[in-house]
């Protein structure tokens, strides 16, 4: 992804401008010297309406995919039960499904300019923490041992976020992060989704 210059472009939305300000702003000075009134200013927005959609910069570069987990994870609260994994490999793969090169794509291809790479890996661990939980949850509603459960929503959480990432560092334009997903998968086919004794 690269910032459009502003000049001539209308803004889609006070979240798109924030992000692209952000980006810009990460670039220019680094992660750690940009503040959020940096950021706002850039923007043109007022600091009220930064915290109307996000409650950290970090955030910034997360809101897309953060938007796809709240749906997943909503998605996995809703099945009952699912001893093959079948409604899993959906909602994941719906996950991934049409993912365009975005903030976060570009933070991940310059963390190293941006100053963001600890701060990349802690924020992808916190949203692999929270779509880890709701596997979890539901592997256990399936019948998967606790411990099993832990270590298969672990896998396929960590599959989700390795697949944004390849696609990112890739070149965000090349292939599709359901490709990526589809080759973790691939990796991970032989571990069970259901551990059920009997």
């Amino acid at each position: 992804m690269s910032i459009p210059g502003r000049a001539g472009r209308p803004r889609a939305s006070s979240r798109e401008t924030l992000a692209e300000a952000a980006c810009e702003l990460f670039l220019e000075r680094g992660y750690d010297a940009t503040s959020v009134a940096d950021i706002t200013q850039r923007a043109g927005v007022s600091r009220s309406s930064f915290f109307n959609y996000f409650t950290s910069k970090s955030d910034v570069l997360w809101s897309g995919l953060d938007e796809r987990i709240d749906r997943a994870v909503s998605d996995l609260v809703t099945v009952r039960e699912d001893r093959r994994g079948s409604e899993v490999r959906r909602i994941l793969s719906a996950l991934v499904a049409d993912f365009a090169p975005d903030s976060l794509a570009l933070a991940m291809t310059n963390s190293t300019a941006m100053g963001l790479e600890d701060e990349l890996d802690l924020d992808a661990a916190r949203r692999q923490a929270r779509l880890s939980g709701a596997l979890a949850d539901l592997a256990r509603r399936s019948g998967v041992a606790s411990m099993v459960a832990d270590i298969v929503a672990v896998t396929w959480a960590g599959a989700v976020l390795a697949a944004v990432r390849a696609w990112a560092e890739g070149g965000a334009g090349r292939g599709s992060v359901g490709d990526r997903f589809d080759e973790a998968a691939a990796a991970i086919d032989q571990l069970p989704w259901v551990a059920v004794k009997g």
